[in-house]
């Protein structure tokens, strides 16, 4: 696990959502999305809860802060590149 990684959500509510890794402790992640888990409240997961991607994010913003909004940009990217985009984990509503 890295950060910038994508991953989705095995367990719970926020199960097959998109989120981006912003930080690793022992065997907890810390993932947001944006929109319900921004990046002043991330989302901690046990890492067993999640599943990887191969894509990592790039969170670089040339000198201003992160926000929200490149966080929701980045995983956007990310779903348009990946099966037309939907990817198999996500919700299908």
């Amino acid at each position: 696990m890295k950060i910038g990684q994508i991953v989705f959500v095995k367990t719970g509510r926020g199960k097959g959502d998109a989120f981006i890794v912003i930080s690793i402790q022992n065997e907890y992640i810390y993932l947001v999305d944006g929109k319900r888990c921004p990046l002043i409240k991330p989302k901690k997961k046990k890492v067993m809860h999640v599943q990887p991607t191969n894509y990592i994010a790039h969170l670089e913003t040339d000198g201003r802060a992160l926000q929200d909004a490149d966080i929701r940009k980045r995983i956007n990217e990310f779903l348009s590149l990946s099966k037309g985009g939907r990817s198999h984990w996500q919700k299908t509503m």
